[in-house]
């Protein structure tokens, strides 16, 4: 109860959502509010709970008109497996919340207009956080298949273009089709805010992800995964190819053979504490 306690004292509802709720008000539409609320709530709990139990370093949880976003001190590394059930436990709260509304709606507790409400609310907030734009639950999916096959750096670049492609199509498409709707505005300004934001940063979430493998964070590496350099390339070229979940072996080539190989931590070594910023994997390889 008092791990519960803690999770609940990290949850802030982000202003745009404060913003909903005052116009739910100003047009009578309270009681749809308080249902929507509900909703995102238990999504976004139950992202946390699945963190916590694996023991990650949750930050803060915040509640956004669609569903919500929790801040954490993970960068990727830990298994593709527990972060996919991370993400999963949002959307999977849906299936329960449906289903106890039905036993409502069918011992009378709650009459069918609201259940029906309630069951749409529902696979509105489910199917839209699977949409495959960051940082929804389907943009973190992308993100996590697409780090199965390209580097860390690459899969994180190639989801947040995607995800500016398939957001711009969206809103385009949502302003021809509909009128003017302040929601969708609404939810399009913080995704595009959002995208743009985490673009800046990218680089600084790649070297809080190759510091998290420096320190020994990576526990769950469990592929073996060579990477093959020329000896002129630079370390932190090298270090751009790296991938989650795996296990880096650095083989040098040297006028096409090969002439050694390092550890991947040699590399990460040499550039956080050695400083070699502008080092080659010549030079760190003949230095051993």
């Amino acid at each position: 109860m008092n791990e519960l306690l803690k999770l609940l004292w990290k949850v802030n509802i982000h202003p745009t959502l404060w913003l909903v709720i005052a116009i739910s008000v100003l047009t009578s539409h309270f009681t749809q509010m308080i249902m929507f609320f509900v909703i995102i709530f238990f999504h976004e709990m139950g992202h946390a709970i699945a963190a916590h139990f694996f023991k990650w370093r949750i930050k803060s949880i915040h509640l956004l008109p669609f569903g919500g976003t929790m801040e954490t001190d993970e960068y990727g590394n830990k298994s593709l497996k527990e972060d996919l059930i991370v993400i999963l436990a949002g959307p999977v709260q849906h299936v329960w919340l449906v289903g106890l509304a039905y036993l409502f709606y069918s011992f009378s507790i709650m009459p069918y207009e609201m259940y029906q409400q309630f069951f749409y609310s529902n696979a509105a907030v489910m199917l839209f956080n699977l949409l495959p734009v960051w940082p929804l639950d389907g943009g973190k999916l992308l993100f996590l298949g697409l780090s199965k096959r390209k580097s860390f750096l690459d899969a994180h670049s190639f989801t947040l273009l995607f995800s500016a492609i398939l957001a711009t199509a969206g809103l385009i498409l949502s302003v021809l089709l509909i009128s003017f709707n302040l929601n969708v505005w609404i939810i399009a300004c913080f995704i595009g805010i959002t995208l743009a934001m985490e673009w800046r940063q990218r680089y600084y979430a790649f070297i809080r992800f190759l510091l998290d493998r420096h320190y020994g964070r990576s526990m769950d590496l469990t592929r073996l995964e060579p990477i093959q350099v020329d000896e002129n390339e630079m370390i932190y070229k090298v270090l751009e190819k790296f991938q989650r979940g795996c296990k880096h072996p650095v083989i040098v080539m040297k006028n096409g053979q090969e002439s050694g190989s390092l550890d991947e931590n040699e590399l990460l070594h040499a550039y956080f504490t050695n400083k070699m910023t502008n080092g080659k994997i010549g030079e760190l390889l003949y230095a051993y």
